[in-house]
């Protein structure tokens, strides 16, 4: 069986700048070459990799290290869509009221953990029902008091009242918390308060659900939810804060609305179309798909009995998906984290160059464009710092 280890894992936690280890790795993948090296010793001076010492250099003298000379080393993974917080595989529209803060955040450490060990040391977690808590564990996690990878986090959603991004279905006599409506809105003016809010208390970006979601009882995934001129305010007012937008978009005109405001990226994207294609072309914006999602619904939601609708609209996804001419990805938000299952399996592949994982789109978008489509909205010629870099900036 293949050992596959991260520094991050092993190093455990932040280091100071004048601490050195160095680490003997049997194999060490080389993901600017695509291939992998054998006897190589990385050395680290903080939470920095210093240098990669080939089979006849020795470690200096007085350096701790770390012997995983019958294991293979590579580089932490990032993944772009992940939900640390809480427990969101459930067949109960409402399950997000049924648990306490504490319950929440205890999750997220759990699941932060689970992430870093199966090598993900940066995630940008892409939003929570009760606001505010990615914050909290990101900041412990920095802090030192909590194992797990680096996180950028969204704060909270975007969504308009009873949207994509709100907890629908309780009873009409049971308040939802405010906590829970962090990010809901109706004009631009609204969204532009909400968006400095977050932004103001610890978001490092900014998550719109631009069309109905397929877990959202009530909501329909091809409906534009936030108005083009609303995810325009929000993108203006991320950006004067320095940062970004990024859209849950399922429906084309949901995802091209999206594009046209100026978002960093589509999550999802699931029934784009050919015009939809060519504009994320245009705008230089990402695209970060799914594709193991959709099994997981499909399998779980129908073994667990969750709602026919969810079960219709994850089936009407799928369907879209399938179709050999639409490009498709790996989503790793909902399912369950980091367990070294099919999750973290689907869309793997060998090593076959120094394109980092790209994904050509296939059939007809083939042509449409170097850079289109990657899996994780994973962009080629970066290493995982300059991606962090660039998810803040």
């Amino acid at each position: 069986m293949l050992l596959v280890l991260t520094l991050a894992a092993m190093l455990g936690g932040p280091r100071s700048d004048s601490t050195r280890v160095a680490i003997r790795a049997g194999r060490m993948i080389d993901v600017e070459h695509g291939i992998v090296l054998t006897d190589r010793t990385i050395l680290i001076r903080g939470d920095r990799i210093e240098a990669v010492l080939g089979p006849d250099q020795p470690a200096p003298a007085g350096v701790a290290v770390i012997d995983l000379s019958h294991s293979t080393v590579l580089p932490g993974l990032v993944d772009l869509h992940s939900h640390l917080i809480g427990d969101i595989q459930s067949a109960s529209p409402t399950a997000p009221l049924e648990r306490s803060a504490a319950e929440d955040v205890l999750l997220g450490v759990a699941n932060a953990r689970k992430t870093l060990e199966a090598g993900f040391t940066t995630v940008r977690d892409v939003g929570t029902y009760r606001g505010l808590l990615d914050v909290t564990l990101k900041r412990s996690i920095e802090r030192g008091e909590v194992i797990g990878p680096r996180m950028a986090v969204a704060g909270a959603y975007i969504t308009k009242p009873c949207g994509g991004g709100e907890v629908v279905g309780a009873p009409t006599k049971r308040p939802i918390p405010a906590e829970f409506r962090m990010g809901v809105v109706r004009t631009p003016a609204e969204v532009r308060t909400r968006v400095r809010y977050l932004l103001e208390h610890g978001a490092d970006f900014i998550k719109v659900i631009a069309t109905g979601a397929v877990l959202t009882v009530g909501t329909e995934p091809g409906t534009i939810e936030v108005p083009e001129a609303s995810i325009r305010a929000a993108v203006e007012e991320a950006a004067r804060h320095g940062t970004y937008v990024t859209a849950h978009a399922h429906g084309a005109e949901g995802i091209k609305a999206a594009l046209r405001a100026g978002v960093r990226s589509i999550e999802h994207g699931s029934l784009i179309d050919d015009e939809g294609i060519a504009l994320l072309k245009a705008k230089g914006a990402w695209l970060v798909a799914d594709i193991y999602n959709g099994d997981y619904i499909s399998d779980v939601g129908r073994r667990d009995h969750w709602p026919a609708e969810i079960l219709r609209k994850n089936d009407e996804k799928v369907r879209h998906d399938a179709d050999p001419g639409h490009p498709v990805g790996d989503d790793r938000g909902r399912p369950p984290h980091a367990l070294g299952g099919p999750d973290r399996v689907a869309g793997a592949r060998p090593i076959r160059g120094p394109d980092r994982g790209r994904r050509e789109p296939p059939g007809r978008y083939r042509d449409a464009g170097e850079g289109l489509v990657r899996d994780e909205g994973w962009r080629g010629g970066q290493d995982e710092q300059s991606m962090m870099v660039d998810l803040r900036s």
